[in-house]
């Protein structure tokens, strides 16, 4: 049953009082009229009725005044919070701005830092030396793991998840991304193991979504490090247990840290940041990065992420997904055996002169000539007059960019005729990026810091487009 607003009820009142007055009035005229009440006795009960009347009138002005002011009062409200959502939804977007420029500005330097040491790996070096550059390497991916934690956990907390389900190794996959954390480990002084459980007979990968478990992993694996002082860190795949066409997986994460109080872990997951107490946060700079935010991405793989902990004795995050089996065959393509042309031109468009060096090295040991261009409108000119098989095309350069660039090689006799390759080179490796380049016509997408794997891929594919034509 619908409840009937107080202000309804008092008119509701009001209006059947003056239906009695009126009624009264008439009776008493009726009566004085027919001469069975004196004139003093009408104009008694009339004073009566209208003094009657006077308080009725004055309790429903003073009600009408007090909704009116509240009306006032909840409207100045409203438009108050109006004002408060639409600031705080210009401060999220100039702190969105923020971050897609903070991690622009850390990535690209990172980029060649990670370029050069990779270089470096390549001369005749003693075993110190190479041991060296190791650590520099693993650090420096350590560095960048943090930056893409911030951005992708960013990513997660305005709401935008979206699963890229490929077929994953999830060994050879992870196997690198432990061991950068098994020097983070080792530079705190403390014992860091992985292992992966299997049956040997599985001759078979999955299907999921390898950047989203590995933010996961990511995330908790920060944290047992940075909450323990002391002992070992032990992080365990288990993949033992298949359903006909599933395999259901299971990562664990256990530490010998500080732990939590029992009532720390029942609320852990439902704060938007974690309760530890300000001494805790103090000592560790920091509560727990990305623990609800873990929680959200396990849920939307499916699983649940679990916790069991003890004060001063250490934790053990959990989760479990059930991820599609596919057969484990690996093609030479897969391999990444990439066989270009005789000779294989290469535009690269790219203001960075140290960002230079490092694709033209990475580029000519797969077999491929450089020219560069310091920005779009030289792009567009060397386009015009040499012939390219690829372009290798930077979004953010001065006087033009790549989008702009882009468009006006395409716009070209050439590219009608040839329909070159582009493929966006960016350290800003946003979604909106990725769909601002698609929308741009361009064909791929090579974020930096450049993977070697990732460029001999985009190399075979699209030499493969060249060579058949």
């Amino acid at each position: 049953m619908p409840l009937i607003p107080k202000s309804v009820k008092v008119k509701n009142k009001l209006s059947f009082f003056i239906f009695i007055s009126i009624g009264a009035i008439l009776a008493i005229g009726y009566l004085f009229l027919e001469k069975k009440i004196y004139t003093e006795t009408a104009a008694i009960f009339l004073f009566i009725l209208a003094i009657i009347q006077v308080f009725a009138l004055q309790f429903f002005l003073k009600n009408q005044l007090k909704n009116d002011v509240i009306k006032n009062s909840h409207r100045l409200r409203i438009d108050e919070m109006q004002h408060k959502l639409e600031a705080s939804e210009k401060l999220a977007e100039h702190k969105s701005i923020y971050l897609s420029n903070m991690s622009y500005e850390v990535r690209t330097p990172l980029s060649t830092v990670l370029g050069m040491l990779n270089m470096l790996k390549q001369t005749e070096l003693t075993g110190d030396q190479k041991a060296q550059v190791e650590i520099a390497e693993y650090s420096s991916k350590h560095l960048l793991q943090l930056v893409n934690m911030v951005t992708d956990n960013a990513e997660v907390d305005a709401g935008n998840l979206k699963l890229d389900l490929l077929t994953i190794d999830l060994k050879s996959d992870l196997s690198r991304l432990f061991k950068v954390f098994e020097y983070q480990a080792w530079e705190k002084g403390l014992e860091f193991d992985y292992k992966f459980l299997s049956e040997e007979k599985d001759k078979f990968l999955v299907l999921g979504d390898t950047a989203r478990i590995q933010q996961v992993l990511i995330n908790l694996i920060n944290n047992a490090i940075k909450f323990t002082n002391s002992g070992k860190i032990s992080v365990i795949v288990d993949q033992t247990v298949g359903i006909d066409d599933d395999q259901i997986i299971t990562f664990y994460i256990k530490d010998t840290g500080v732990g939590m109080k029992p009532e720390e872990v029942k609320r852990i997951f439902n704060d938007s940041e974690v309760s530890y107490s300000t001494s805790m946060m103090r000592d560790y700079r920091g509560g727990g990065i990305g623990l609800s935010i873990s929680h959200q991405l396990v849920k939307f793989m499916g699983g649940e992420l679990k916790l069991e902990s003890k004060e001063n004795e250490g934790s053990t995050f959990y989760f479990s997904l059930q991820l599609k089996k596919t057969l484990n065959i690996k093609t030479e393509e897969e391999a990444f055996n990439p066989i270009l042309l005789n000779k294989f031109n290469v535009l690269v468009a790219e203001d960075n002169r140290m960002n230079q060096k490092v694709i033209k090295f990475l580029l000519e040991r797969q077999g491929a000539d450089c020219t560069f261009a310091k920005n779009g409108l030289e792009a567009v000119e060397l386009y015009k007059i040499l012939d390219f098989d690829m372009v290798f095309m930077d979004i953010y350069m001065p006087d033009m960019d790549g989008y702009q660039a882009t468009k006006h090689i395409k716009e070209t006799k050439k590219y009608s005729a040839s329909n070159t390759p582009i493929i966006a080179v960016s350290a800003s490796a946003f979604e909106e990026d990725i769909e601002s380049a698609k929308r741009a016509g361009i064909d791929d997408f090579l974020a930096k810091p450049i993977e070697v794997v990732r460029l001999k891929e985009l190399l075979v594919k699209y030499s493969k487009t060249d060579t058949s034509t």
